[in-house]
């Protein structure tokens, strides 16, 4: 089969690009720039070009016939590349679609991590601990790392594990083998207007599963009849890691492993087995994944959350390795901040010692919509030291002074703030 990617050198369509190679299929596809993805991607004997007018897509079509056109979920309906592949009448999907098709041709068992919150870091868990037992496994993170691959296909494998997202209800394009559920907590306004429609995706997505690993507290927001374990808040393992939800993840990867093995897998563990205390101690070395509270420099970390949950148990995480933490928050999707502005308040930021605040980084949004300054969303916050500010030399400054100081700085939000944080370093 001949794929065509639009967007080749996005952090999830590049290694999806690789992993479809590697099924043994001829690959080709555009993006609007390069970058060390498609580099790397070049280097495969990969196709790429940076013209996305629609004329690299119709002369690869006339060459040899494109049987499928996967992009990102960016894509506007009216990209010149969609818009021809349509005129072309080639299959058209996002990634999803494409990736079942690979899991199902290789005759894989899907582990799915959904939730809300800490999806990426739970899969990553869950891979550097299945290769550490020796475990054959392909997979793909919605990020990079620094200890692999974003994915790979192992032609061993059994299991392929998955970040299933439900950002446009991708998730519900897959019946997993297992699915971890992380939490449940409304999120995406854009594609789930009421909590109670973020929730029923959920259930779906459960229904669809095979046997479902999560908390009690999470999964009885949800309905389903699939056989779960489901734990208790006692039940979280002592991991050596430091974050009171990355302790409850990686009871979860512990569980799920449990589970596998309890199947009789014809996989197997060949060193030390897989009792709870030995996967447990493999999860205590996992390194993290990128933009999951990763540490760019002496007391300065990036992290990628963008919700009052994510933003109180990532402050948590940095107290356990500092008393005096200082935040910097970039608000993610203005539509989204109409949703969450009543969840800012005092109890989210405790601890931080002060927080500067950042106009909302606007991606997605719709055009009749107030912008919501930072003003407004921090008009609850009585007892949190706020400064507001912009991604400028004042910023950096202040940046500077903190870690001078010996204070942890974290800077958190899924827009510009980590790119414009590695700039000023490269810079130095």
């Amino acid at each position: 089969m001949r794929i065509y990617f639009s967007g080749i050198g996005g952090v999830g369509i590049g290694p999806l690009a690789e992993i479809a190679q590697d099924a043994g299929h001829d690959i080709v596809g555009s993006d609007q720039s390069e970058s060390l993805t498609t580099q790397a991607l070049t280097e495969r004997g990969i196709r790429i070009d940076t013209d996305q007018s629609g004329l690299f897509l119709k002369v690869e079509h006339a060459h040899a016939p494109i049987d499928w056109f996967v992009h990102t979920a960016a894509l506007p309906e009216n990209h010149p590349e969609l818009v021809t592949a349509k005129k072309l009448g080639i299959r058209i999907s996002k990634r999803d679609k494409l990736l079942n098709t690979i899991i199902r041709e290789k005759n894989m068992k899907l582990i799915a991590v959904s939730g809300t919150h800490g999806k990426t870091t739970t899969t990553g868990m869950l891979v550097w601990a299945l290769q550490r037992l020796d475990v054959p496994v392909s997979y793909l993170i919605g990020t990079t790392l620094s200890w692999g691959p974003s994915g790979m296909l192992d032609p061993k494998s059994e299991y392929f594990v998955y970040e299933c997202d439900e950002f446009d209800r991708n998730f519900l394009h897959f019946t997993p083998h297992i699915s971890l559920i992380t939490n449940v907590e409304h999120d995406h306004p854009d594609t789930y207007p009421t909590a109670a429609e973020y929730l029923d995706a959920f259930s779906t997505f459960a229904e669809q599963s095979e046997f479902v690993i999560g908390w009690h507290d999470e999964l009885r927001k949800l309905t389903f009849d699939t056989e779960s374990w489901q734990l208790n808040s006692n039940e979280v393992y002592d991991i050596s890691l430091a974050g009171a939800h990355n302790r409850r993840n990686g009871t979860l990867v512990v569980k799920a492993v449990e589970y596998l093995y309890s199947q009789n897998s014809p996989a197997r563990v060949t060193r030390g087995g897989a009792a709870p205390d030995t996967i447990s101690d493999v999860l205590t070395l996992f390194p993290g994944t990128n933009r999951r509270f990763e540490k760019l420099a002496d007391n300065l970390y990036t992290d990628y959350g963008h919700t009052p949950t994510e933003i109180a148990a990532t402050l948590q995480m940095a107290r356990e390795i500092s008393d005096d933490v200082v935040l910097v928050y970039q608000p993610h999707q203005n539509v989204r901040q109409h949703e969450i502005r009543e969840q800012y308040i005092d109890e989210i930021f405790k601890d931080a010692s002060e927080v500067y605040w950042l106009p909302t980084y606007l991606s997605r949004e719709k055009d009749d919509l107030e912008i919501l300054t930072p003003e407004q969303l921090t008009i609850e916050l009585h007892e949190t030291v706020v400064n507001i500010t912009d991604l400028d030399d004042a910023l950096w400054s202040s940046i500077s002074k903190a870690r001078g100081a010996g204070k942890l700085v974290l800077c958190m939000g899924a827009g510009s703030i980590d790119g414009w944080l590695r700039q000023h370093l490269s810079e130095k």
